[in-house]
């Protein structure tokens, strides 16, 4: 229970924010927001502040934006009954589709035609009465209750996402990968003050009985081994363990003078790696911490696209890691603790916003593309074409996440 609900909390988490980017950045660019949701599957609650609504639902993993555009364009079809909700004009201001036994006050139609996206209009027979047909205006922020009872504000064209200025479309599909990426170095940052100080050359503690122990103190700093200069423990660990047991000569500082000694060696079964027995002292300063955070960060960053440049030379499906994938690894982290877990969540975030910005139909990098291309060429890429990229991309990801998920549980669950 424990694994699933940190899952639940992870997963949620990078895609919220991940969407919270495209939301943010799309408002500012006069892009219309249907829907901010909170959630998948069945509604739970809604409310409408001011022109997006936003809901929470039953399934707590991630969410989704609804960006206005040709395929979230409000549609009615012919021979719906609605009920219109006029203004004192006589506009529509409001449209229950929803055909629920609780419908809003107002006019009934059965609908005939409707516009919602340039005309603005909507005509039927009102009140049952086929003799007459009516036309009303609908106001351009006229609001409609689906058939799942949300009521999200309808999409006219110019509020639309191909309406906007390339720029802003490119700002808004840039957004999702660039706030994940920017999470990721959040959470390292936190992980990296969260955990004990960047491990430094000076001997803090020696093990007993360790090959340290006869020739290095407390307080020594090493500066070199085998003529090496040495700059941090990551390069004696590396060169302790390169050695393979044979014997080398350290260079230390001890009381303002400098010393050599020798020093041999031992295999560890536990760590399955050569050691001496002895333990760093950390630099518990703000500033170690939050260059180690800034180093870690982009060395993470580093490796997400050399793993990704790996992939592409000789692709594998045990590189790549769905859901199930991503369970497994959250469960580990978990069981490890909370500095583990944090630097797994800045990996992840910052591995799910790189990964979008590949040039992929149906990521947000394939939408970079194709807006690229747009504001290059000085027009529109035609919408027919457009879309038929996006249907390739899509069934492109489908089969890929259905190869990477099974492959996922036999790795994880049944190998």
């Amino acid at each position: 229970m424990k694994s699933i609900l940190a899952f639940i909390v992870v997963f949620g988490l990078v895609v919220f924010v991940h969407e919270f980017g495209h939301f943010f950045v799309a408002k500012k660019a006069g892009i219309l927001v249907r829907e901010f949701s909170i959630g998948m599957g069945p509604k739970l609650v809604q409310w409408r502040p001011g022109q997006t609504t936003y809901t929470i639902r039953w399934l707590p993993l991630g969410g989704y934006v609804r960006l206005a555009g040709p395929d979230e364009q409000s549609e009615i079809d012919p021979g719906t009954a609605v009920v219109l909700e006029l203004n004192e004009a006589g506009i529509v201001t409001r449209i229950d589709a929803s055909e629920s036994d609780l419908p809003i006050e107002g006019r009934p139609l059965r609908v005939t035609k409707a516009d919602l996206v340039d005309d603005l209009t909507i005509e039927g027979y009102e009140n049952g009465d086929e003799s007459q047909l009516v036309t009303y205006r609908v106001d351009h922020d006229a609001t409609m209750i689906d058939d799942t009872g949300t009521e999200l504000q309808i999409a006219p064209r110019d509020v639309q996402m191909p309406a906007a200025k390339p720029w802003k479309k490119l700002a808004t599909s840039f957004a999702g990968p660039f706030m994940n990426i920017v999470l990721g170095f959040v959470v390292l940052f936190i992980y990296s003050f969260a955990s004990a100080g960047p491990a430094t050359t000076t001997i803090a503690q020696v093990t007993p009985n360790s090959p340290a122990r006869q020739v290095l103190k407390k307080g020594d700093r090493i500066v070199a081994i085998n003529g090496q200069k040495i700059a941090s423990f990551d390069e004696i660990s590396e060169a302790i363990d390169s050695s393979k047991g044979k014997t080398l000569t350290v260079k230390v500082k001890r009381n303002g003078s400098t010393k050599s000694v020798k020093l041999t060696p031992k295999y560890s079964k536990k760590t399955k790696s050569y050691a001496v027995g002895i333990v760093a002292k950390t630099d518990e300063s703000f500033a170690a911490k939050l260059k180690r955070g800034w180093n870690l960060s982009w060395q993470v960053t580093g490796m997400i696209f050399q793993a990704l440049g790996n992939l592409f030379k000789h692709f594998s499906l045990n590189k790549l890691s769905g859901p199930v994938g991503i369970y497994s690894e959250t469960s580990k982290a978990t069981s490890m603790g909370l500095t583990y877990m944090l630097a797994f969540v800045g990996m992840l975030s910052i591995n799910l916003g790189i990964v979008n910005l590949i040039p992929i139909p149906g990521l947000d990098g394939g939408k970079l593309l194709l807006e690229l291309i747009e504001l290059l060429r000085g027009k529109p890429i035609p919408e027919e074409h457009e879309t038929v990229v996006d249907l390739i991309g899509v069934v492109f990801l489908l089969i890929l996440i259905i190869a990477v998920t099974g492959n996922d549980i036999y790795r994880y669950f049944i190998k």
